[in-house]
Parts: C-alpha cells; sequence; structure tokens
C-alpha cells in the first residue's frame, strides 16, 4: 500500500478540487490510502459525496488552514502544528505516510517542509522540480522557483537530484543531464554555469549521462531528460511555456470558429484536434517535486481542477513506488564519499 497524506485546505478551491481529484486518483491507483487533513465542517459533506475514497481515508480535523497570499512567515507562526498543511507534511515525517500533496501556498509550503522534514545531508537548498511535455515525450525541468541564483555546486545538486528523479519517475537507467544555457559553447553564460558544468563533468558520475550546456529551444525538444537551471530562470521558462500553451489553444479556437470553412475542417480534424488539447492541457503534467527533503512533497497547482489534483497525486504516487528520497540519497552520498573536499554542510 501507498500511504499518501493530502492537505484538502490548500489551493485557490481547496477540499471542493482536493476530495473530487483525490476520488479520481483512488480509481487509478486502489493500492493508495489517503490521510486526509482539512477542516471538518468544510469538507465532510464532500468526503460523503465519495464513499469508496471515505472507506480508503482516514480524516483528521485541523483548526487552521493557510491561505494563499499568506507570507511564509506568517503561515510557519500560525499554523505551525494546527493547519491542514503542516499536518499533512508532519505525516511523512513521522513515518504514516509515503508522500504528501499539496495546492497550497508555495512559499509556506517550502518553508514548513524544510522546517518538519529539514533538507538532505550534504544539501543546502532544496530545489522544485517539474514534469516538462516535449515532442521526445516528458522531461524533468529543476529548479523553477525554490532556489534563486544558485551557485556551481548546487547546481550540481540539482543535477544529481534531478538524475534521481528522472530514474524513478521515467524509470530510465542513464538519464541524459544538461544545464540550460544561453548557447552550447562551453565559454558562453555565466561563471557559476559554466563552473558547474566542469564540476558535472568531472564527477565521474556514473548514474548519468551529462550531455552539456541546453538552450531555452531544447525544452520542448527534450534533447535530455533533465534541464538543470537555478530558480529565477526556471520559474520564468515555465510560466512563459504555460502563457505559449494558452495562447496557441486560444488561436486555434478563434480560427476554427472564423468561418463556416473553418468549422467544417475542424469537424473532419477533430480526432487530431482532440489529440493536441490533449497534449497541450496542462492539467496532465501537474506536480512539482520538491527534491532536497528527507521526504516527498509534490506541489499541485493551486487553480487547478479534480483532475489536475488527479494527476499531483500520480506523481506522488510514482515518486513514493519507485523510492524517489533512497535514490537521491544513494546517489548523493555516492559522490560526496568521491568528493568529501565539495560536501556542503550538514542539515541542522
Amino acid at each position: 500500500m501507498i500511504r499518501i497524506s493530502l492537505d484538502l485546505m490548500g489551493g485557490d478551491f481547496g477540499p471542493e478540487v482536493v476530495i473530487p481529484g483525490a476520488a479520481k486518483a483512488l480509481e487509478r491507483h486502489p493500492d493508495v490510502t489517503f490521510l486526509l487533513f482539512g477542516q471538518k465542517d468544510k469538507c465532510e459533506p464532500l468526503l460523503a459525496a465519495h464513499p469508496k475514497l471515505k472507506q480508503n481515508a482516514v480524516f483528521h480535523d485541523c483548526e487552521v488552514a493557510v491561505a494563499m497570499d499568506e507570507k511564509p512567515s506568517q503561515a510557519l507562526r500560525r499554523g505551525r502544528y494546527v493547519s491542514s498543511m503542516w499536518m499533512a507534511i508532519d505525516a511523512v515525517k513521522k513515518g504514516e505516510a509515503d508522500v504528501v500533496v499539496s495546492a497550497g501556498n508555495t512559499g509556506a509550503l517550502m518553508a514548513m517542509a524544510k522546517f518538519c522534514l529539514r533538507t538532505m545531508a550534504n544539501i543546502e537548498r532544496p530545489a522544485i522540480a517539474a514534469i516538462w511535455p516535449t515532442l521526445a515525450g516528458e522531461s524533468i525541468v529543476l529548479d523553477v522557483g525554490a532556489t534563486i541564483g544558485a551557485d556551481a555546486q548546487q547546481l550540481l545538486d540539482f543535477a544529481v537530484m534531478g538524475g534521481a528523479m528522472a530514474r524513478a519517475l521515467f524509470e530510465i537507467e542513464h538519464p541524459k543531464i544538461g544545464l540550460l544555457n544561453v548557447g552550447v559553447e562551453e565559454v558562453k553564460g555565466q561563471e557559476e554555469v559554466r563552473e558547474a558544468g566542469r564540476l558535472i563533468r568531472e564527477a565521474g558520475l556514473d548514474t548519468i549521462e551529462y550531455c552539456g550546456f541546453v538552450e531555452g529551444s531544447d525544452l520542448g525538444k527534450g534533447t535530455v531528460d533533465v534541464v538543470v537551471t537555478e530558480g529565477f530562470t526556471g520559474n520564468i521558462a515555465l510560466k512563459t511555456a504555460e502563457g505559449t500553451a494558452r495562447q496557441i489553444a486560444e488561436y486555434l479556437r478563434l480560427s476554427m470558429s472564423r468561418t463556416l470553412l473553418a468549422k467544417l475542417g475542424y469537424i473532419l480534424a477533430k480526432g487530431a484536434f482532440d489529440r493536441l488539447r490533449e497534449k497541450m492541457d496542462p492539467r496532465k503534467v501537474n506536480g512539482g517535486v520538491f527534491l532536497g527533503l528527507n521526504g516527498i512533497v509534490i506541489k499541485s497547482h493551486g487553480g487547478t481542477d479534480g483532475e489536475g489534483f488527479a494527476a499531483a497525486i500520480d506523481v506522488g504516487y510514482d515518486m513514493a513506488r519507485n523510492e524517489l528520497t533512497r535514490k537521491i540519497e544513494s546517489d548523493l552520498n555516492r559522490y560526496h564519499a568521491q568528493h568529501p573536499k565539495n560536501a556542503g554542510p550538514e542539515a541542522a
């Protein structure tokens, strides 16, 4: 059994989305049991509409729900020990759950997860990894918002963690890793990125295949399995891709409804357009993974619907089933055993 802890109050719509999403995920993964954390008066009526989920879950009443616009420091002070977000994370720390999924405030979720679970040994900062649709299938991009201005050693750690995630999610023995840069030539880019490339090349990591620098255009091509960057650049790339997908979808909608002939063409090519819509649906790749913590934390998009939240649970299920944390720890320990002078400070 995979045990998944859910913050029912997180996201723009709270339990109205999380509970139906959990019910959908349970249909796909009948070997899951849920630990549900939320405010009883808001959650119990919704749970009653999903008897199968209620039967396969344990509900815990919580006093506090973290607001989407709440500052991380304020959320920690107000919600530590008593909020649905904290209690859902704490279930992983206590060993009661294998993974936690929340659609809540990203900053608060990261702050609480770091405070509760702590970072792994030799990891200075965690990263958020996103699943990215590509022409070749899917890839992983990290960091997409946790660490702004990562140094060379942190970028190397991201490469190791991203490689472990690719092995867990895609079941690739030696995933291809690329560093996002302004060009593929070794002389281009910021000093920290060039230094990170040197460290990865010289590390002799046998769990990944380092492919050098990649450019922004490679993100959609699927040139590599894992794209490594720092959080500022990664977050902008992520938001740009999401906005471009919505822009293209709107262009298509307007074009297909403009004339009678266009409407007829749409009807004739409906199957192809349905497949395109499926490919461009951001809900299908929902679920950012917090890497570098002593536990698996999945961040769902706050504005998603039940289908999108179910996809985030799917990611958490795969990470737990394929022992993501153990793989990351093993890869990091192997690297730092070979390069003790590069080991970072021990986690507090």
